[in-house]
Formats: structure tokens, sequence, C-alpha cells
């Protein structure tokens, strides 16, 4: 596990750097690789004294106040959404599980647009007060879909996914009227509808960042019980674990996640579902290591579709939602396709 650990981790951390530097470079305005590094190693104190700043005011403005803070929200967004969707399929023991496709990501969505067409932003708790109210309606939809998935006790894979879809459609119908009803603030409430990271700064981070760090921490201590969890609850039972509390918890911190998350970004779909299932055919099933490289990989994934998202018809921007959308569709419908397959009626 060790070996793999830092096998897959060294390669991700390998992949993110130069991620990161090839998407501070692209652009309306694109900037050489040794310029965008010489300005990062500039800001390092002790390091940036070694670095002669050769570049002109204005690169430095585009990489440091512009492109910077769009570029961590990024990793820390898709890090989120990625650890969610892990969380999701190791509680549910379900590989198309996701926040986008549980509806949860549409739940959260209703929260932060009740905030803001009402203009309680920051009225109650600062920058929290977006992600707590997204947090409560993710919750609430999550528990609606479970409920409509339920059948004496039993929830079939197809009917998950069948409860997910009506609870999206109904979720993404409430922002519809809400849009409707707002007149000041129908384009900030279409920014959840698409998914974006324009216009968001580094203060963004600090909802992120806490939220991220301590989901990775809680549900890392509930790893080897995931692991168990993949034989089925009864054998979990069997062995001693809390069945009942591990859902609650897990389910609770993965909406979390996808709470803060769509409460900057909007509704991106396809992340939770893509990634752990690439990391799981990369690295194994292991939640030990999942986990962790679910998130560090769902932020280069991420990452990347926000570079394509502002280059690809630069100076016109493609709605992020769109773009992870149209790259995790026809691998939902393989996943779905291959489930199918593999034996039909399966349930929880």
């Amino acid at each position: 596990m060790k070996m793999r650990f830092f096998l897959f981790g060294g390669a991700g951390m390998a992949l993110l750097f130069l991620s990161v530097g090839t998407s501070l470079s692209l652009g309306s305005a694109d900037l050489p690789l040794s310029q965008v590094w010489g300005i990062l190693l500039h800001q390092i104190p002790g390091v940036g004294m070694l670095v002669s700043a050769d570049w002109p005011q204005s690169a430095e403005q585009i990489v440091l106040k512009v492109r910077f803070p769009r570029v961590l929200l990024a990793i820390l967004v898709g890090a989120c959404l990625s650890l969610a969707g892990a969380g999701f399929q190791g509680i549910m023991r379900n590989p198309l599980a996701d926040p986008y496709t549980l509806g949860v990501a549409s739940g959260s969505a209703v929260g932060a647009s009740l905030m803001i067409l009402f203009g309680f932003q920051y009225a109650l708790l600062g920058q929290w007060s977006v992600p707590l109210a997204a947090f409560g309606t993710g919750l609430l939809s999550l528990w609606m879909v479970i409920r409509l998935a339920n059948n004496q006790g039993n929830i079939h894979i197809e009917t998950l996914i069948l409860s997910g879809v009506v609870a999206q459609a109904f979720l993404g119908s409430i922002v519809s009227l809400l849009v409707s009803l707002s007149d000041q603030v129908v384009n900030e409430i279409l920014f959840w509808l698409m998914g974006s990271l324009a216009f968001r700064g580094l203060p963004f981070t600090m909802v992120l960042l806490p939220a991220l760090l301590l989901g990775l921490v809680i549900l890392m201590g509930y790893s080897r019980t995931m692991n168990v969890f993949a034989l089925g609850e009864r054998q979990a039972a069997h062995l001693g674990i809390e069945v009942d509390q591990t859902k609650i918890a897990v389910l609770s911190v993965s909406t979390l996640l996808t709470a803060v998350a769509v409460s900057v970004s909007g509704i991106i779909g396809f992340v939770g579902l893509v990634v752990p299932h690439l990391v799981r055919l990369m690295a194994g099933p292991d939640y030990r290591l999942l986990l962790p490289l679910s998130a560090l990989y769902g932020g280069i994934y991420v990452l990347w579709a926000d570079t394509l998202a502002r280059t690809v018809l630069s100076p016109t921007e493609i709605p992020l939602g769109v773009v992870t959308a149209f790259l995790g569709t026809p691998f939902f419908a393989y996943l779905l396709k291959k489930k199918q397959r593999s034996g039909k009626g399966e349930a929880m």
C-alpha cells in the first residue's frame, strides 16, 4: 500500500505542479512557463532574492492577481467534489453515486440561491452563510433521494439513480423559479446553474480549505470502515461496526464538502463520479488510498476543465459546468452500461 501511495501520490503531485504552471501561462495573454515559475518563486521568502525579476509588471499582475486565485480555487473545488464522490460511493457501495447524480449539488444550489435572492449572503455568518444554507438544503435533498429509492429496506442502483434524476429535476426547477423571481441578482443565481469560477477571489479559499481539510481527516478516519462496507452492511454489522452511525457521518461530511464547493463554483457535474472511479482503476479499491488520491486528482481534473473553459473560445468563456458535463456524461453512460451487464437489480 505504501509503495502505491508514494507512486501514484508522487506522480499526482508532479502532474499538479506541471498543470498549475501550464494553466497560469495560458490565457488571452500567453506567458512563457519560465516567466510564470519565476514570478511564483519570486514570492517565496528566501528564494525570491535568487530570482531575477526580468518580467514586465503587467505579467506579474496577471499571474498573481488574476490567474493564481482562480487556479487555487479550481484545485480546491475539484478536491472537495472528488472527495465527496468517493465518500458517497464508498458508503452506498455504488460507483454511479456522486453529488450531481444524487441531486445533492442541485439541492445545495437551492440554499445558495435563496440566500442570494433575499440578500443574506453575508448577513448572518459572513462568508459561511451561503455554505451553511447550501449544506442544509443539500442534506434535505439527500434524504429525499434515499427515501424515494428505499423499497422495504433495499435500495437498488437503478432506483437510486432514477430518484437522483427526479430530485435533480425538481430542485433545478426551484432554482429556475428563483431566477424568474429575481431582478437584480438574476446573473448571480444563473451562475449556480451553469457553474463557473469567474469573479471568485482568494477570500473564498478560506471557506474551501478548512472544509476540505476537515472532510479529509474525518473520511480518512472511516476509510477502513468503508473497506469493510464493500462486503455489505450485514457483514459490517457482524464485525462490530456501527452501520447507521457510519452512514450518517460519511454522508453528512460528503454533503458538507459538496455544499462548500457549490457555494463557490455553482453546480459542476460528474467530477465526483469520474475521478474516484479512475483512481480506483489506477490504485485499487482501498479507501485509505482512494480518498487522498481522489482529492489530489480531482483538483487536477477541475483545474484542466477550468483552463479549457477559459481558453478554448477565448475571449468568450464557457461555463465550467458545461465542460465537466461534456467530459463526464459519456463516462457516466459507460459506467451505467457496465453496471447493467455485471448484474441487473443489484441492491445496496
